[in-house]
């Protein structure tokens, strides 16, 4: 019989783990000896957090980036159909949600194993939670174009489709490029569009506020190399 896809999520950054992850989730995590990590460090002391004593040099960890090959995957699937239950740790929040996964997920499906989606935090819906923007109606798009001219461009879109579909559109940045990217929305965006800013969300200085572009003008933070969520509606 195969084993168990769990699919862990990790804290947002946060070096205590009490009020974020599920003691359920916790005492699952720990318990298994295989897993599929984002970053091998990131991971490893995530588990030690969740417990101390847990076998860290008993267990075995496959990474999972962009250079993983689908070959190598592939392979990643083996002690499931060996029987042993398997969990995937991103870096930060939920895997396979704008993080590494869902590859592995899919073969998983294929090769009818089953996938268990375990309760944690995920940044992209703390931040469209406390927005006041469009709940039923949103989209995550991912990172925004680095070139200028593309950035420019890719934010009216989605300002113009947050008008016109009336949909809250959620986007990210590379932490260092946070600021640049605050001041380009508010360069092109309409006066009266809505940003909501969200970084380091549930570590201590969480930041979340929504106002209009006008609003915003002159006052905006530094979010320089802090986790950031960015949601426009028209």
């Amino acid at each position: 019989m195969a084993g168990k896809l769990y699919l862990i999520p990790n804290t947002l950054g946060s070096a205590e783990t009490g009020h974020i992850i599920p003691a359920q989730v916790a005492q699952i995590a720990v318990k298994l000896r295989h897993f599929i990590v984002e970053d091998l460090r990131t991971a490893r002391r995530y588990l030690r957090l969740l417990d101390r004593q847990m076998d860290i040099d008993g267990s075995q960890f496959l990474m999972l980036n962009k250079r993983t090959t689908p070959a190598q995957m592939s392979e990643y699937l083996k002690p499931l159909k060996a029987g042993h239950d398997v969990g995937i740790i991103s870096e930060a929040g939920c895997p396979g949600v704008a993080d590494p996964g869902a590859d592995v997920v899919k073969m998983a499906h294929e090769a009818g194993i089953q996938v268990v989606p375990m309760v944690g935090p995920s940044s992209i819906l703390l931040a469209m939670m406390a927005s006041g923007m469009n709940g039923q109606s949103f989209a995550f798009v991912g990172y925004i174009p680095i070139k200028k001219e593309d950035r420019l461009k890719t934010i009216r879109h989605l300002e113009n489709r947050s008008r016109t579909e009336h949909q809250s559109q959620i986007f990210i940045e590379t932490p260092f490029r946070n600021n640049h990217l605050a001041e380009d929305i508010l360069a092109v965006c309409n006066p009266k569009t809505r940003l909501c800013i969200a970084c380091n969300l549930t570590l201590p200085d969480e930041y979340v506020i929504t106002k209009s572009i006008a609003q915003w003008k002159g006052k905006l933070p530094d979010l320089g190399k802090k986790p950031t969520i960015f949601i426009l509606q028209g």
